[in-house]
C-alpha cells in the first residue's frame, strides 16, 4: 500500500486559524514538507507537534520531489504545507501534487486558509465572478500585456505583489485601467492588519511616503 500525500491548509498569520483536523493530521503524519522548516516549526511547536520536517521549496523540487514520491511509494503518509495558507498556490506544492496523481498515490486536502479569499470577501468588490492571478511578470511589459486582458474580464481582479514592486504595478494599473478603485490588504489576520481603498493613484501616494512593508493582495 502506498501512502498518502495530504495537502494541509495553514494559517497565513494568526496561529490560531488552524483547524483541529489540520492539527491531528500534522500529528499523525510520517513527514511533513515545509516551504521553509524554520518558519514551520514555529506552528509546530505552538501545537507540540514533534513529526520531522524536510524542505521542499522552488529550489530543491525537482530532485526532494524524487525522494517524497519514494517515500510515499514505501506506504509513509506525507504532509504537504506552505509557508502560510492553502499549498499549491503560487508556491511550488502544486509539482508534488501533480507527480503524487501521476503516480497514482492517494490524495487528501485538509482545506483552511487561503490570503487572496480573506483580502477578496472584505473588500467590498463583487464576489460571484472573479480571477485570481497570483503574482504578474516582474517586468513591465509583460506585466501590462495581461492587465489588458484583465480589464476586459469583467470580473474582479485578485492579485500578489511583493512591497518592492507595489508602486510599480500600481503605476501599471493606472497606465492601462485609469485611476480606478482599487483595494490592498497587508499582513492580513496578523498585529499589523491594514486593508486600504481607494484610487490607485491615491494608494500610490501614499506608499510613496510611506514605506510598504509585507505581501500585498490588490483587489481590483
Amino acid at each position: 500500500m502506498t501512502g498518502t500525500l495530504y495537502i494541509v491548509s495553514t494559517p497565513i498569520g494568526n496561529l490560531s486559524d488552524i483547524t483541529l483536523r489540520a492539527i491531528d493530521t500534522l500529528k499523525m503524519v510520517h513527514l511533513i514538507a515545509c516551504e521553509d522548516t524554520r518558519h514551520t516549526r514555529i506552528l509546530l511547536d505552538r501545537y507540540g507537534i514533534k513529526t520531522p520536517t524536510t524542505s521542499f521549496y522552488e529550489y530543491n523540487k525537482l530532485t526532494k520531489s524524487e525522494y517524497l514520491i519514494a517515500a510515499l511509494k514505501e506506504g509513509k503518509s506525507v504532509a504537504l504545507v506552505s509557508d502560510a495558507g492553502t499549498p499549491g498556490i503560487s508556491d511550488p506544492g502544486h509539482s508534488i501534487i501533480k507527480q503524487a496523481i501521476e503516480h497514482s498515490i492517494p490524495l487528501v486536502a485538509i482545506p483552511g486558509p487561503a490570503a487572496f479569499i480573506t483580502a477578496l470577501v472584505v473588500s467590498g468588490k463583487p464576489t460571484h465572478k472573479f480571477t485570481f492571478e497570483g503574482f504578474l511578470s516582474n517586468k513591465s511589459t509583460a506585466r501590462k500585456k495581461r492587465l489588458k486582458v484583465l480589464k476586459e474580464e469583467g470580473r474582479t481582479v485578485v492579485l500578489y505583489e511583493s512591497p518592492h514592486r507595489i508602486l510599480k504595478l500600481l503605476e501599471d494599473i493606472i497606465d492601462i485601467w485609469g485611476d480606478v478603485d482599487v483595494v490592498l490588504a497587508r499582513e492580513l489576520t496578523k498585529k499589523f492588519e491594514e486593508v486600504r481603498r481607494g484610487s490607485v493613484r491615491a494608494l500610490a501616494e501614499h506608499f510613496k511616503t510611506t514605506k510598504p512593508r509585507g505581501e500585498f493582495i490588490v483587489v481590483i
